[in-house]
C-alpha cells in the first residue's frame, strides 16, 4: 500500500493503524514496530512517529519507555471508566440539542441518519452502523458549539468503536436494541425534554458496558 497527500498522512496512517486495532487484527500488546510499518507503507519513519503519537491520544496504543508502542488493553477497568465519561459527554451535547433547535428541519440530520442506521441494519453491516452511529454525535457538535467538548469526544471515539466492534461481533442482534434507543432519544429531544434524554443516555450507556464486559469474560 503507498500513501499520499503528504499534508495529512499521519492521519492516514493513524487511520490504518486504528481500524486495524479496532477490528481485532492488532492484538491487545502487540507490538506496532515502527520499522515494519514504514516499509509496508512506503511512508516515512517520522511520520509513523507521528500517528503513533496520535493513535496513543486516541488511546488505542501505549508508547513504552524503550520498549515502543502497543496495543492498550482492554480491561473491564478500562471500560468502566471509558462509558462513565462518554455518556456524560453524550447527555451534554443531548441538552445542547433541545435547548438550540429551533425549527423541525434542524433535526432533518438526526432523521438522515436514522434512516441510513436502518439500512445498514437491514445489510447486517457493523462497521458502517457503528461508524452512522457516531454521526449522530457529529451531527449534535454544531448544537453544543463547544471546541473542547468535541475534541474530547473525537479523541475518545477510536475507544468507544473498538468496544462496539468487540461487542457487535458476537451480538449482531444488539444493533436493533440501538435502534430503540436511537428512536427513544430523538423523541426526547423533539419534546425537549432533557431529563429523558439523560435517562435513555444512561440506560443505554450501562446496557453497553455490560454487554461488553460480558464479551471480554467470555473471551
Amino acid at each position: 500500500m503507498t500513501f499520499k497527500a503528504p499534508d495529512s498522512l499521519a492521519e492516514q496512517i493513524a487511520h490504518y493503524l486504528a481500524e486495524r486495532i479496532i477490528r481485532g487484527e492488532l492484538k491487545e500488546r502487540e507490538r506496532i514496530q515502527e520499522q515494519k510499518v514504514t516499509q509496508a507503507l512506503n511512508v516515512s519513519r517520522g511520520s509513523v512517529r507521528e500517528a503513533l503519537l496520535i493513535l496513543e491520544r486516541r488511546h488505542l496504543i501505549v508508547i513504552l519507555p524503550r520498549r515502543g508502542a502497543q496495543v492498550s488493553e482492554l480491561t473491564p477497568h478500562h471500560v468502566t471508566s471509558l462509558y462513565a465519561l462518554s455518556i456524560e459527554l453524550y447527555a451534554m451535547l443531548a441538552r445542547a440539542v433541545i435547548e438550540r433547535w429551533k425549527v423541525e428541519t434542524d433535526l432533518a440530520p438526526f432523521i438522515d441518519i436514522q434512516q441510513r442506521l436502518l439500512a445498514s441494519l437491514e445489510r447486517g453491516d457493523i462497521g458502517a452502523f457503528v461508524e452512522n452511529s457516531f454521526d449522530v454525535m457529529r451531527a449534535a457538535f454544531p448544537f453544543a458549539d463547544n471546541p473542547y467538548l468535541q475534541e474530547t469526544l473525537e479523541n475518545l471515539l477510536p475507544a468507544i468503536s473498538r468496544t462496539y466492534h468487540l461487542a457487535l461481533e458476537r451480538r449482531k442482534g444488539e444493533m436493533g436494541q440501538f435502534m430503540g434507543t436511537f428512536a427513544s432519544l430523538l423523541q426526547a429531544i423533539i419534546a425537549r425534554d432533557h431529563v429523558r434524554a439523560r435517562e435513555v443516555l444512561l440506560a443505554y450507556g450501562e446496557h453497553n458496558c455490560q454487554l461488553v464486559l460480558a464479551t471480554l469474560a467470555e473471551r
